[in-house]
């Protein structure tokens, strides 16, 4: 099957197709808020993250946590008049679908929401738009740092190790923006990726996920360009574990290096396999590059500045201080 071409990446104007804009000229200047709703998310990183990002465009909004177990909560606290937007985290992303008005095709497709924005219908009622910027983060964090990677990914082949909530965002940013229609999945058990599959193909998902079960399948198949690793940073310990890093390592291993986004970013950034693949010659990227990228695609939608107005490389300082204090 040949590959699609790579969507273009226009997170914003993809926003109005649910409705106007529902600031006014003289948001930006108001103390308007943004929240979290999840359980536990004391220690989370993002009220720093997007007190920064919105120092930085000089827009007094604010961001705060609402952590419960009661989801009932959520609807009344994003009514509120003064709230622009929020965040949606565990264990509220899949539930919250069914809150808001529409979801878009990020949402739907990944099958959770981490965010909700606001458009305005054409009766003038507000409308609360559900979406996933988990997928964009990725998507960001290659093409931010890595020029021309689309051009190289396309009609390749990646892969995607793990296969817990944060795989999906990465098998549908690489097949939407990247014009891959090959997924290879390393993961211990077969039945997650075989729900994986099934879920993005009841969605309309015509790529193909392959998922890798040995050393030698892995040693007959094509190298990836694109990889994403979404595991927790232990080390392996039951035998589905262990062959998945020896899976792993046999792709680190081929000829052909490409570019891995390392999603797990605690307590170090710098985990095992981020060690580990930078030895053997890949280029490697943090996993805090992926997490301030989706929060930067969450302003975009909520301020609805472009990417460019967000000063990256003061959040990125922000981040990797508070990190090196845990």
């Amino acid at each position: 099957m040949a590959s699609q071409a790579p969507a273009p990446r226009n997170t914003l104007e993809q926003s109005y197709k649910f409705g106007s804009s529902p600031k006014t000229a003289d948001s930006n200047g108001k103390h308007l808020r943004t929240f979290l709703f999840g359980y536990p998310i004391a220690h989370s990183l993002a009220p720093l993250l997007h007190a920064t990002l919105f120092k930085g465009i000089s827009v007094p909004w604010t961001y705060e946590l609402v952590e419960t177990q009661d989801a009932t909560k959520f609807l009344p606290t994003l009514k509120q008049p003064d709230i622009i937007g929020c965040a949606v985290t565990m264990p509220y992303k899949v539930s919250m679908m069914s809150a808001v008005d529409e979801v878009t095709e990020e949402g739907r497709m990944i099958g959770a929401i981490n965010t909700v924005f606001l458009r305005r219908a054409s009766d003038g009622s507000t409308k609360y738009i559900g979406t996933n910027t988990d997928c964009v983060g990725v998507r960001e964090a290659f093409v931010q740092n890595f020029p021309g990677i689309v051009e190289k990914a396309t009609g390749k082949h990646a892969l995607v190790i793990g296969g817990g909530g944060a795989c999906r965002a990465a098998v549908y940013a690489i097949w939407k923006w990247f014009g891959v229609n090959t997924i290879y999945m390393v993961n211990r058990l077969e039945s997650e990726v075989t729900a994986v599959a099934e879920s993005f193909k009841a969605v309309g998902f015509d790529g193909t996920i392959v998922w890798v079960s040995s050393e030698e399948q892995a040693k007959q198949l094509e190298a990836p360009v694109l990889v994403v690793g979404t595991v927790p940073d232990f080390p392996p310990k039951e035998a589905g574990e262990i062959l998945a890093k020896n899976i792993t390592d046999v792709f680190l291993d081929k000829e052909q290096k490409g570019y891995i986004l390392e999603m797990c970013y605690h307590p170090n950034p710098r985990t095992t396999f981020y060690n580990r693949a930078e030895a053997k010659g890949w280029k490697v990227l943090p996993g805090t590059e992926s997490m301030i990228y989706q929060g930067v695609a969450q302003q975009v939608l909520w301020t609805e500045l472009p990417l460019e107005n967000f000063r990256m490389d003061e959040a990125k300082a922000v981040i990797q201080t508070a990190l090196a204090k845990h």
